[in-house]
């Protein structure tokens, strides 16, 4: 909103300034020309050869100048030079005062005849010229030397007196300019930082994979421009709406899209705009927000990442009257206060609502909450397409494919995918992005790129490939586990292998045996360790970790286990996220914590044995795909079922070329099973 302020201040400056330097610069030329304006070329002239100019017409002007002693003459003159060009010029001559009052000079031809019959002066020979040429010789009166004008008296002490006021003048206006640029910005401070969007090109069409969410973000535009379609039956404009979602789902998106559509004035500001470190400042924001909002009503405000000034007050351990609840106090009653705001729709985005202020979300200040979910599959496959307008892509590319590979992904993944592939596709000097691009990008944004300098032993590389065909071993045999989609041991990141494992279709929520079988998944790299090299490695770090972290929210927060169904954790990881300290303390006894341990430690080996049993049971498979990875280093889902099938991998021109009968379609991973090695 302080667009136009901004640029004004500017210009204001700008034209001062010039003007300065004009008038500044007048002077100096003035002063130039005083000085510099009697310092032309002057000719300097005997007494015989002015006599004979004189005497020939080319003596234009004469001013006497006297002296104690000597009389100098100055004027212009003209004549023709050596090509007959008329050049004119001023001359300087210098006479004895006798030679030109007293008749001593001889020879002068005063007659018409040229001769002079007695001796004249040099006054009468001008005189004599003056008769003789009329109007166009001049001659000027005598001027005293010792007689100044009042210019010569006055002038210089004027030009410098004139030139040090206007100087000061200069200066001090630039002092009082900084001040009040100073002053101004100091002010400023407490205007809002919230920037009117004008044009916004991203419209309704743009937004993939969020039709429910679109149809309530529609609503608010259609009653912007159609009121009295709501208005007949009583319905009131919600004063705000709030966007909840994990990150890269779509919330700016949505905005960016009313924006788009809208028709009324769109101001857009981040939450991390209010707070400043001088107090204060957030609630004047808040207040000039909402100020210029109402001039402009009917408007709507997106708040982008409200939790940074919208988190609950007096949480953690520090003070409660803080700048930043000044500024959430003050949002508050702007957003429904004593005051009407009649015409104001706030729109707000966040992906932690966990942590806000209850007063913000109650309703008559955010009347609606639409939760922006990650997208299904038939929005996936929705979003690979607005992703893929204006690229060129290979015929036989099927979206509905890829978007079963790509379970978990959010719209920003996606976007991030297919620009990815476009790259990948100009490095190998392609024309158009094909399917082998696209699975590339994707496994650069699981595990990124592949390390293909990091060089690895020949018992290392046998240990990863005997690792990763564990995980995927129990992904293909056992009850309920995800569906293996490709197996590779390529280092990428800090992993030297994994295997993409992704649900059959997309999920919302997850049974007992489910969560057991991806425990079992888990530790199936470290099981095939075991049984095949009678040693453990390093590797499976990461797989412990999830596959504890997944066993004791069973236990502590899902109720799946002999303890009963009672929540004795919950999350305790962000204490000054708007939490109360002590609502993070531990709810149970020490007893309740050791049968905890126990509990959790017998979901973890029991699933260690049956990974145990399912690897052994199918060890001849193991050695298949291990054997496999080793020789070509990555195989995926259609190749694994051909392998299984036929014993064997057929290769042409260097690729892997399977004869798949019937193939299954692959699909990318929510947490891929052995992530580290």
């Amino acid at each position: 909103m302080d667009e136009n302020t901004n640029n004004k201040q500017p210009q204001r400056v700008s034209r001062s300034f010039i003007f300065s330097i004009i008038l500044v610069a007048a002077v100096i030329a003035i002063i130039a020309f005083s000085i510099f304006s009697n310092l032309n070329t002057t000719r300097e002239l005997g007494p015989d050869k002015f006599v004979n100019m004189l005497y020939n017409g080319n003596i234009t002007e004469v001013t006497p100048v006297s002296a104690q002693t000597t009389v100098t003459l100055q004027g212009r003159y003209t004549e023709l030079d050596s090509t007959g060009k008329e050049v004119k010029g001023t001359y300087s001559v210098t006479f004895e005062r006798s030679m030109y009052e007293q008749k001593l000079l001889w020879g002068v031809d005063l007659d018409e005849d040229g001769t002079a019959e007695e001796a004249v002066s040099i006054l009468d020979v001008i005189r004599y010229a003056e008769n003789k040429y009329g109007e166009s010789f001049t001659l000027k009166d005598t001027v005293d030397p010792y007689q100044s004008t009042w210019w010569d008296e006055w002038g210089p002490f004027i030009l410098i007196v004139g030139s040090s006021i206007i100087l000061t003048l200069f200066l001090f206006s630039r002092m009082s300019a900084s001040v009040n640029s100073s002053n101004r910005q100091a002010m400023d401070f407490n205007r809002s930082r919230a920037r009117r969007v004008n044009t916004s090109k991203v419209k309704f069409d743009d937004v993939a994979g969020a039709d429910e969410e679109k149809a309530e973000m529609r609503e608010l535009v259609d009653y912007l421009k159609e009121p009295k379609k709501f208005t007949r039956l009583g319905a009131k404009l919600p004063k705000g709406v709030l966007l909840v979602g994990p990150p890269g789902c779509g919330k700016t998106l949505l905005a960016k899209a009313v924006a788009g559509e809208a028709g009324v004035p769109f101001y857009s500001i981040s939450g991390s705009d209010f707070v400043e470190m001088f107090v204060g400042v957030g609630a004047g924001r808040v207040r000039d927000m909402f100020k210029i909002a109402k001039e402009n009503a009917p408007c709507l405000i997106f708040i982008d990442e409200i939790d940074a000034v919208g988190r609950q007050r007096g949480a953690g351990l520090g003070g409660g009257n803080d700048e930043r609840e000044q500024t959430l106090n003050q949002l508050l009653v702007e957003m429904d206060g004593f005051n009407d705001n009649a015409g104001i729709i706030v729109i707000a985005a966040t992906n932690r609502d966990d942590v806000l202020d209850p007063a913000l979300l109650r309703a008559g200040r955010f009347d609606r909450k639409i939760t922006v979910s990650l997208p299904d599959r038939r929005g996936r496959e929705a979003i690979f397409k607005v992703h893929s307008r204006g690229k060129k892509l290979d015929k036989d590319i099927n979206f509905a494919n890829i978007s079963r590979r790509t379970v978990g992904f959010s719209g920003a993944d996606i976007e991030n995918i297919m620009n990815e592939a476009a790259i990948l596709a100009i490095r190998a000097g392609r024309e158009t992005i094909n399917v082998d691009d696209i699975d590339e990008a994707i496994d650069r944004r699981v595990a990124g790129p592949a390390k293909s300098s990091r060089s690895l032993s020949e018992h290392e590389k046998r240990l990863i490939a005997y690792h990763e065909a564990g995980h995927a071993i129990i992904g293909l045999k056992y009850p309920h586990s995800d569906i293996v989609q490709k197996i590779t041991i390529i280092p990428r990141g800090n992993t030297g292998g994994h295997v993409r494992m992704t649900p059959e279709e997309d999920r919302f929520l997850l049974t007992k045996k489910e969560l057991e079988a991806r425990i079992v998944g888990y530790l199936g790299g470290r099981s095939s360790e075991e049984t095949f090299f009678d040693d453990i490695s390093s590797g499976a770090q990461n797989d412990i970790e999830v596959a504890t972290q997944i066993a004791r929210i069973m236990v502590c927060e899902l109720g799946m286990s002999p303890l009963g169904p009672i929540q004795y954790e919950r999350d305790t990881s962000s204490v000054f996220l708007g939490r109360d300290y002590t609502s993070s303390q531990r709810a149970f006894s020490s007893e309740t914590a050791l049968k905890i341990d126990n509990e959790v430690r017998s979901i973890i080996e029991k699933a260690h044995q049956e990974a145990l049993r399912v690897i052994k049971e199918h060890k001849d498979d193991v050695e298949l795909l291990a054997k496999t990875l080793i020789e070509y280093e990555q195989i995926t889902a259609e190749e694994i079922d051909y392998l299984l099938k036929n014993r064997h991998l057929k290769r042409k021109e260097n690729k892997i070329e399977p004869v798949v009968e019937q193939a299954v379609e692959p699909a990318a991973p929510i947490k891929p099973a052995g992530e580290k090695i």
